[in-house]
């Protein structure tokens, strides 16, 4: 049905992609679980979350005709061979939050953050001031999709919250950049300071072998040290990162941390080295994920103001806070040039705020999908990084099947045509995306995709397989 409610949305996007900027008001927000959206976007479908699942669904990674998708109860394996027909082959309970996930060749690797009385996928909840608690990597072999086997596990410092794979030049080994954060001195595991990362090497030969190998110090004078407040006035204190997005390709990294963002050079994936450092002590509160562009030249980082458990999408907090910040890489060093965060207001029972997203590849521009909670999706243009333009757009009313303040988008990837949301609550759902700036990736066919390990893309033919 076209409601006046959804017909100023539509003027909305159509003004927005003609390059000016309309305010939403909060007369616009969507009856409870309607979706509007941009008139170039359409809905291909929806498969709900499984019933083994019980949690939020988290994060995806792609590999073929295949997509995984976390949860905090386990993951799941979907065949999307054809999107239209996408649907569950299996469903692995492994509870231990909040299992954001990678895959490469056969194998899944999956970030458990969450205290567990041991590493098994009966495990439950136990304190990390017990010293024989277990939080770190799972290592699935998933070569039979409707049966993955869970081989490995390897503990790490503070657990796993995020993680980043790196494979080596010799197609022999995978490194794991694994982030995490939250050291407390009553943690026997987890002490203060905690300014590194765990470095885990899984030789793929024998990935049963996988084994911390280092844990490079990448704040020695201890970062940031936080800005006093609570939100969404408060700064967060470097300990740690919360994510790390490699560019293997270009030897490089950014990294998300908390306090700050981070350039890392990457060519000996063993002695990661941060050759760049950059602060926002008015506007971000936490320094959340990193995005290059494809030619390695800009970085997006974004600031997950309240955590993603906060309404900041309104008036009250304005444009620049919980919003992307987008950065040229000039000799060497960070250059701030932009922030941008969506316009059209939310729900005071809607968390929203800047989370993860994917390239979409267009040789020539730089594109970007992104998730943002109950904001929805977003498709922004940051060709020219100083006046990024959101171009397309896909959300739902407030989610009244949880909680207020717990449900939307986690991620939206691009992968080979469509655009694949994970939603907290209400499953996966498959995009596609009509215009003319995006249509010629349309012709990248990738094999694999693995969002915090970027590959490069040509224009037509196939991207490459990392």
């Amino acid at each position: 049905m076209f409601t006046p409610r959804r017909a100023v949305i539509l003027i909305a996007a159509f003004v927005a992609m003609a390059g000016t900027t309309v305010s939403a008001q909060a007369a616009d927000i969507p009856a409870p679980g309607a979706i509007v959206m941009s008139p170039n976007i359409q809905h291909v479908t929806n498969v709900p979350k499984p019933e083994a699942l019980t949690d939020i669904n988290t994060d995806m990674a792609f590999q073929d005709d295949y997509a995984y998708v976390g949860n905090y109860s386990g993951f799941s394996i979907y065949n999307i061979k054809n999107p239209k027909k996408t649907s569950v082959v299996s469903s692995v309970v492994c509870p231990g939050g909040q299992m954001d996930m990678s895959v490469y060749g056969n194998l899944l690797f999956g970030s458990v953050d969450s205290s567990r009385n041991n590493d098994s996928c009966s495990s439950t909840t136990q304190p990390a001031s017990v010293k024989e608690s277990w939080e770190g990597i799972r290592i699935f072999d998933v070569s039979d999709k409707a049966n993955p086997t869970y081989i490995k596990s390897v503990e790490t410092n503070c657990g796993s919250h995020t993680h980043t794979l790196v494979p080596d030049r010799w197609g022999k080994n995978v490194y794991i950049y694994i982030s995490s954060y939250g050291p407390n001195d009553s943690f026997p595991d987890c002490k203060t300071p905690h300014d590194l990362i765990s470095i885990v090497k899984v030789p793929l030969k024998n990935p049963t072998a996988a084994s911390v190998i280092a844990t490079p110090v990448l704040f020695p004078e201890g970062g940031f040290p936080g800005v006093p407040g609570s939100y969404p006035n408060g700064k967060s204190a470097t300990t740690g990162c919360h994510d790390i997005t490699a560019y293997p390709e270009k030897g490089i990294a950014a990294g998300a941390c908390m306090g700050e963002g981070i350039l890392l050079d990457i060519r000996n994936p063993e002695q990661p080295k941060v050759t760049a450092t950059v602060r926002d002590e008015v506007n971000f509160a936490f320094w959340h994920s990193a995005t290059f562009n494809n030619d390695g030249t800009k970085v997006i980082f974004t600031d997950e103001l309240g955590g993603g458990t906060r309404a900041t999408c309104n008036e009250a907090i304005g444009p620049n806070k919980g919003a992307n910040a987008y950065y040229d890489i000039v000799n060497g060093q960070l250059q701030f040039k932009s922030y941008f965060k969506i316009g059209r207001y939310q729900a005071d029972t809607e968390n929203c705020v800047a989370h993860n997203g994917s390239l979409i590849p267009v040789k020539g521009r730089d594109i970007m999908v992104q998730a943002w909670y109950q904001g929805g999706i977003s498709v922004v243009d940051f060709t020219d990084s100083a006046h990024p333009q959101e171009i397309a757009f896909f959300e739902r009313g407030p989610d009244n099947t949880a909680p207020a303040l717990s449900g939307g988008f986690w991620s939206a990837y691009y992968y080979n045509g469509y655009i694949y949301g994970s939603d907290f609550n209400l499953g996966l759902d498959v995009l596609k995306i009509n215009d003319w700036r995006t249509n010629k990736a349309n012709g990248v066919k990738q094999n694999l995709l693995n969002v915090q390990t970027q590959p490069s893309y040509s224009e037509r033919g196939h991207g490459h397989d990392h």
